[in-house]
Protein backbone atom coordinates (compact mmCIF):
# COMPACT_ATOMS: atom_id res chain seq x y z
CA UNK A 1 0.00 0.00 0.00
CA UNK A 2 2.69 2.52 0.84
CA UNK A 3 4.79 1.66 -2.15
CA UNK A 4 1.69 2.16 -4.59
CA UNK A 5 0.92 5.62 -2.74
CA UNK A 6 4.59 6.78 -3.37
CA UNK A 7 4.26 5.98 -6.83
CA UNK A 8 1.27 7.69 -7.50
CA UNK A 9 2.73 10.69 -5.55
CA UNK A 10 5.88 10.73 -8.02
CA UNK A 11 3.42 10.61 -11.11
CA UNK A 12 1.76 13.35 -10.00
CA UNK A 13 4.68 15.41 -9.25
CA UNK A 14 6.05 14.40 -12.61
CA UNK A 15 2.58 15.18 -14.66
CA UNK A 16 2.39 18.83 -12.67
CA UNK A 17 6.23 19.48 -13.82
CA UNK A 18 7.52 20.09 -9.98
CA UNK A 19 9.81 16.68 -10.71
CA UNK A 20 12.25 16.33 -14.07
CA UNK A 21 13.81 12.88 -14.88
CA UNK A 22 16.98 13.44 -14.88
CA UNK A 23 19.31 15.00 -17.73
CA UNK A 24 21.77 12.99 -19.45
CA UNK A 25 25.35 14.73 -20.04
CA UNK A 26 26.55 16.49 -23.17
CA UNK A 27 27.19 14.37 -25.86
CA UNK A 28 29.79 16.69 -27.04
CA UNK A 29 33.04 17.94 -25.49
CA UNK A 30 35.23 20.66 -26.64
CA UNK A 31 38.53 18.05 -25.89
CA UNK A 32 37.36 15.07 -27.79
CA UNK A 33 40.32 12.40 -26.53
CA UNK A 34 39.60 9.89 -29.82
CA UNK A 35 39.11 12.40 -32.71
CA UNK A 36 42.86 13.86 -32.58
CA UNK A 37 45.08 10.87 -34.09
CA UNK A 38 44.59 11.52 -37.48
CA UNK A 39 44.56 15.23 -37.10
CA UNK A 40 47.95 16.78 -39.01
CA UNK A 41 50.04 19.34 -37.19
CA UNK A 42 49.01 21.88 -39.58
CA UNK A 43 45.56 21.16 -38.32
CA UNK A 44 46.55 21.46 -34.89
CA UNK A 45 48.84 24.35 -35.01
CA UNK A 46 45.13 25.98 -36.60
CA UNK A 47 43.37 24.88 -33.72
CA UNK A 48 45.46 26.36 -31.55
CA UNK A 49 45.64 29.99 -32.93
CA UNK A 50 41.77 29.93 -33.17
CA UNK A 51 41.57 29.21 -29.59
CA UNK A 52 44.34 32.34 -28.87
CA UNK A 53 42.19 34.62 -31.17
CA UNK A 54 39.43 33.52 -28.61
CA UNK A 55 42.07 34.15 -25.63
CA UNK A 56 42.75 38.06 -27.07
CA UNK A 57 39.14 38.73 -28.08
CA UNK A 58 38.36 37.42 -24.47
CA UNK A 59 35.89 35.01 -25.97
CA UNK A 60 37.40 31.64 -24.39
CA UNK A 61 35.35 28.61 -25.86
CA UNK A 62 32.68 27.24 -22.71
CA UNK A 63 32.92 23.83 -21.44
CA UNK A 64 31.15 21.45 -19.55
CA UNK A 65 34.80 19.98 -17.49
CA UNK A 66 32.70 17.86 -15.06
CA UNK A 67 31.98 14.78 -17.44
CA UNK A 68 35.08 15.59 -19.83
CA UNK A 69 37.02 14.84 -16.77
CA UNK A 70 35.39 11.99 -16.30
CA UNK A 71 36.04 10.64 -19.94
CA UNK A 72 39.58 11.62 -19.58
CA UNK A 73 39.91 9.63 -16.59
CA UNK A 74 40.36 6.31 -18.92
CA UNK A 75 43.28 8.07 -21.12
CA UNK A 76 44.99 10.86 -22.94
CA UNK A 77 45.45 11.60 -26.33
CA UNK A 78 47.02 15.97 -26.24
CA UNK A 79 46.71 17.29 -29.57
CA UNK A 80 49.96 19.48 -29.12
CA UNK A 81 52.83 19.20 -27.06
CA UNK A 82 54.14 22.69 -25.69
CA UNK A 83 57.54 23.62 -24.24
CA UNK A 84 56.87 26.85 -22.50
CA UNK A 85 58.30 29.38 -19.91
CA UNK A 86 56.96 28.44 -16.02
CA UNK A 87 56.23 32.52 -16.56
CA UNK A 88 52.99 33.00 -14.75
CA UNK A 89 51.70 35.00 -17.51
CA UNK A 90 52.14 32.41 -20.05
CA UNK A 91 49.92 29.40 -18.98
CA UNK A 92 49.53 27.68 -22.66
CA UNK A 93 46.26 26.08 -21.52
CA UNK A 94 44.88 29.72 -21.16
CA UNK A 95 46.52 31.51 -23.84
CA UNK A 96 45.36 28.78 -26.66
CA UNK A 97 42.07 28.56 -25.09
CA UNK A 98 42.56 24.73 -24.39
CA UNK A 99 40.65 22.21 -22.01
CA UNK A 100 41.50 19.24 -20.16
CA UNK A 101 43.56 16.57 -22.53
CA UNK A 102 43.90 18.64 -25.04
CA UNK A 103 48.21 19.89 -24.48
CA UNK A 104 50.49 18.04 -23.06
CA UNK A 105 52.67 20.80 -21.24
CA UNK A 106 56.27 20.82 -20.64
CA UNK A 107 57.62 24.28 -18.14
CA UNK A 108 60.66 25.45 -17.59
CA UNK A 109 61.95 28.55 -16.90
CA UNK A 110 63.43 30.11 -20.12
CA UNK A 111 61.43 27.40 -21.96
CA UNK A 112 65.05 25.55 -21.87
CA UNK A 113 65.25 21.56 -22.77
CA UNK A 114 67.50 20.31 -20.25
CA UNK A 115 67.27 16.08 -19.94
CA UNK A 116 63.60 16.24 -17.74
CA UNK A 117 61.98 18.19 -20.13
CA UNK A 118 63.40 16.21 -23.06
CA UNK A 119 62.13 13.06 -21.43
CA UNK A 120 58.86 14.48 -20.48
CA UNK A 121 58.80 15.49 -24.55
CA UNK A 122 60.24 12.19 -25.48
CA UNK A 123 57.05 10.45 -23.17
CA UNK A 124 54.29 12.61 -25.01
CA UNK A 125 55.55 11.75 -28.77
CA UNK A 126 56.70 7.82 -28.50
CA UNK A 127 53.65 7.37 -26.12
CA UNK A 128 50.85 9.61 -26.97
CA UNK A 129 51.62 10.29 -30.65
CA UNK A 130 50.74 13.67 -30.64
CA UNK A 131 51.98 15.12 -34.22
CA UNK A 132 53.21 18.85 -33.18
CA UNK A 133 55.65 20.62 -30.50
CA UNK A 134 55.34 24.08 -30.23
CA UNK A 135 58.56 26.11 -28.18
CA UNK A 136 56.93 29.15 -27.04
CA UNK A 137 59.01 31.98 -25.79
CA UNK A 138 57.26 34.92 -24.43
CA UNK A 139 58.15 38.71 -24.24
CA UNK A 140 60.46 40.39 -21.09
CA UNK A 141 61.29 37.06 -20.50
CA UNK A 142 63.04 37.02 -16.75
CA UNK A 143 65.26 33.89 -17.63
CA UNK A 144 66.54 35.42 -20.79
CA UNK A 145 67.20 38.75 -19.26
CA UNK A 146 69.15 37.29 -16.48
CA UNK A 147 71.52 35.87 -19.30
CA UNK A 148 71.62 39.20 -20.92
CA UNK A 149 72.82 40.82 -17.67
CA UNK A 150 76.34 38.81 -17.28
CA UNK A 151 75.59 38.55 -13.55
CA UNK A 152 76.55 35.45 -11.57
CA UNK A 153 73.59 33.72 -10.70
CA UNK A 154 73.25 32.96 -6.56
CA UNK A 155 72.78 29.15 -7.06
CA UNK A 156 74.34 26.40 -9.13
CA UNK A 157 70.26 25.63 -10.57
CA UNK A 158 69.82 29.35 -11.56
CA UNK A 159 73.45 29.22 -13.32
CA UNK A 160 72.35 25.75 -15.03
CA UNK A 161 69.89 28.03 -16.80
CA UNK A 162 71.31 30.69 -18.08
CA UNK A 163 73.98 28.81 -19.18
CA UNK A 164 71.72 27.09 -21.33
CA UNK A 165 70.01 30.39 -22.50
CA UNK A 166 74.12 32.32 -22.79
CA UNK A 167 74.69 30.24 -26.45
CA UNK A 168 71.51 32.45 -27.69
CA UNK A 169 72.51 35.60 -26.01
CA UNK A 170 75.92 35.30 -27.42
CA UNK A 171 74.23 34.97 -30.80
CA UNK A 172 71.97 37.87 -30.01
CA UNK A 173 74.98 40.12 -29.61
CA UNK A 174 76.43 39.75 -33.00
CA UNK A 175 73.58 41.39 -34.70
CA UNK A 176 71.18 42.82 -32.31
CA UNK A 177 71.71 46.48 -30.97
CA UNK A 178 71.72 47.26 -27.23
CA UNK A 179 68.04 48.26 -27.37
CA UNK A 180 67.17 45.54 -29.29
CA UNK A 181 69.20 42.47 -27.10
CA UNK A 182 66.68 41.31 -24.96
CA UNK A 183 64.23 40.50 -27.64
CA UNK A 184 66.50 39.34 -30.26
CA UNK A 185 67.65 36.59 -27.82
CA UNK A 186 64.19 36.10 -26.72
CA UNK A 187 63.56 34.74 -30.50
CA UNK A 188 66.74 33.67 -30.43
CA UNK A 189 66.12 31.21 -27.86
CA UNK A 190 63.29 29.60 -29.10
CA UNK A 191 65.20 28.45 -31.74
CA UNK A 192 68.17 27.30 -29.46
CA UNK A 193 65.69 25.20 -27.65
CA UNK A 194 63.95 23.84 -30.23
CA UNK A 195 67.74 22.96 -31.62
CA UNK A 196 68.36 21.24 -28.44
CA UNK A 197 65.27 19.75 -28.47
CA UNK A 198 66.53 17.77 -31.83
CA UNK A 199 70.14 17.50 -31.71
CA UNK A 200 69.84 16.32 -28.20
CA UNK A 201 66.75 13.32 -28.95
CA UNK A 202 66.91 10.70 -30.89
CA UNK A 203 62.58 9.25 -30.66
CA UNK A 204 61.97 13.61 -31.48
CA UNK A 205 64.50 13.40 -34.71
CA UNK A 206 63.62 10.05 -35.80
CA UNK A 207 59.70 11.81 -35.18
CA UNK A 208 60.75 14.62 -37.31
CA UNK A 209 62.53 12.94 -40.12
CA UNK A 210 59.70 10.23 -40.48
CA UNK A 211 56.93 13.07 -40.71
CA UNK A 212 55.17 11.83 -37.29
CA UNK A 213 55.67 15.19 -35.86
CA UNK A 214 56.90 18.60 -36.62
CA UNK A 215 58.16 21.54 -34.63
CA UNK A 216 56.67 25.19 -34.75
CA UNK A 217 58.32 27.89 -32.92
CA UNK A 218 56.22 30.88 -31.23
CA UNK A 219 56.66 34.12 -29.35
CA UNK A 220 53.56 35.14 -27.23
CA UNK A 221 52.62 38.98 -27.05
CA UNK A 222 51.96 39.61 -23.23
CA UNK A 223 50.42 43.06 -23.68
CA UNK A 224 48.14 41.91 -27.08
CA UNK A 225 47.55 38.12 -25.73
CA UNK A 226 48.49 36.97 -29.44
CA UNK A 227 51.11 34.17 -30.66
CA UNK A 228 53.06 34.46 -33.10
CA UNK A 229 55.05 32.09 -35.29
CA UNK A 230 58.83 32.30 -35.62
CA UNK A 231 59.06 29.89 -37.90
CA UNK A 232 58.49 27.96 -41.13
CA UNK A 233 54.72 26.22 -41.69
CA UNK A 234 55.10 23.15 -40.10
CA UNK A 235 53.77 20.92 -43.55
CA UNK A 236 57.19 22.54 -44.90
CA UNK A 237 59.61 20.53 -42.26
CA UNK A 238 61.45 17.85 -43.49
Amino acid sequence: MMRTLCVAIVLSLTSCGLLQPAQAAPAQYSSDIHGQANASADEVWNSLIAGNSRFVEGKPEARDLVPLRRKLASGQSPKAIILSCSDSRVGPELIFDQSLGDVFVVRTAGNVADTVALGSIEYAVDHLHSPLLVVLGHQKCGAVSAACSGEKMPSKNLDAIVEKIGPAVTQAKTYAKPDDLLESAIRGNVHRSAEDVLANSDIVRDAVKSGKLSVIEAEYELESGKVVRLNMPASSQK
